[in-house]
């Protein structure tokens, strides 16, 4: 765990070890299964409850206690509520390939709840199988069979775990089953034990606690907060009325590395190269308040529409194209307190116009505060 200025290590030995060792002696019997399954989902329901998503989820990373309960571990991939962008998804790739969800590997957002539960199905069908729902030696091909659910139960399967993991394990998100629906399960709900989560240490409530973790992970302030600027505003008002600073995003170590060209699986996807996405980024080392008002001076002097909300700058001009009003959103991720990444998108207009318009006119009119274009050369700066 860490802070903006501190590293925590939080340690406890579990005397079980892994569950995959128990898993790597052959399958478990079907009631030593479920008891596992039942206390996975209780506790990725808990993670949940808490604004915690753990995107790595396997045997592996499951250890178990003295009295034979489960304990999840390693949350170093995990994401908080708080770290999914303006569309309310999460869009790091990351994960154990085996156990990744389809829609992870797309690159198109993923809500972290349901991704967790298809790796949890993942992990039940190892639990009660003793091998992988999905495996082949070809990464993209084991890619191929994930994204189209392509697995087969063995013939020891009872038929109520059949359908429970055709249901966890439908590719299609929105119409995979989530936590309480699998609480609900008949096959699950038998011989269902609650685990009680242990009480707090004697004259520390559970809110005095949380407080002390948020305290610990509060971002240090900046000296001096940089004005957050809106076009819609008149002069007048913004005399009058102060400011929220600019708050950009967070990116961490996950989601640069993930910026790879190596690493975008969506091409496995989608139709069309990776330069006929509308989409585009670049870094630089100026701060947040002077990439928005960068934006700000483009829209005034190309007659565009201005707006700053959360650390996304949109644009959209106030001319009619081919295909309505071009419309691009500019969201700015913090990388340190010096460096920062700024991810441009095409939201609504002509795919020609926009393209015309970031030649021409938005990348030029970039040039004094990029560092380097993702795939481009570096700028000096």
């Amino acid at each position: 765990m860490a802070s903006k200025t501190r590293i925590y290590f939080a340690m406890e030995y579990v005397k079980g070890g892994e569950l995959f060792n128990k898993v790597a002696r052959g399958r478990l019997k079907e009631d030593a299964a479920r008891k596992y399954f039942q206390q996975l989902i209780g506790a990725v329901d808990f993670c949940h409850s808490r604004g915690v998503y753990h995107r790595d989820l396997k045997p592996e990373n499951l250890l178990l206690g003295e009295n034979g309960n489960l304990k999840i571990s390693d949350f170093g991939l995990s994401a908080l509520m708080e770290s999914r962008r303006q569309d309310g998804l999460l869009h790091t790739t990351c994960g154990t390939p085996a156990y990744v969800a389809p829609e992870v590997i797309s690159k198109k957002g993923y809500d972290g709840a349901k991704a967790d539960i298809w790796s949890c199905g993942v992990v039940l069908f190892v639990l009660l199988a003793g091998f992988l729902p999905f495996h082949d030696q070809n990464i993209m091909e084991l890619y191929r069979k994930i994204t189209i659910g392509d697995f087969k139960c063995p013939n020891w399967f009872h038929p109520e775990v059949r359908k429970l993991l055709a249901r966890i394990l439908d590719p299609n998100p929105c119409k995979r089953i989530d936590i309480a629906k699998i609480m609900e399960n008949s096959w699950f709900k038998k011989g269902y034990k609650k685990v009680e989560t242990p009480p707090s240490p004697q004259g520390q409530d559970r809110s005095s606690m949380l407080k002390d973790v948020q305290d610990a992970f509060e971002p240090v302030p900046p000296p001096s907060p940089s004005p957050s600027l809106e076009s819609e505003s008149n002069s007048d008002d913004q005399a009058m009325t102060p400011r929220s600073p600019v708050r950009p995003a967070n990116y961490n170590a996950f989601d640069i590395i993930s910026l790879s060209e190596g690493f975008d699986l969506s091409g496995l996807f989608e139709q069309g190269s990776r330069d006929q996405r509308m989409e585009a980024r670049f870094t630089t080392r100026k701060p947040a308040s002077a990439i928005v008002s960068k934006f700000e001076e483009i829209a005034m002097t190309e007659s565009f529409n201005f707006k700053n909300k959360d650390g996304t700058v949109k644009l959209q001009d106030s001319r009619e194209g081919r295909k309505g009003q071009l419309a691009i959103d500019a969201e700015i991720f913090e990388v340190t307190s010096s460096f920062y990444i700024v991810e441009l998108k095409k939201t609504n207009g002509d795919t020609l116009e926009y393209k015309k318009f970031c030649k021409q006119e938005l990348k030029p009119s970039l040039k004094d505060i990029v560092w380097k274009w993702q795939g481009g050369e570096q700028q000096q700066v």
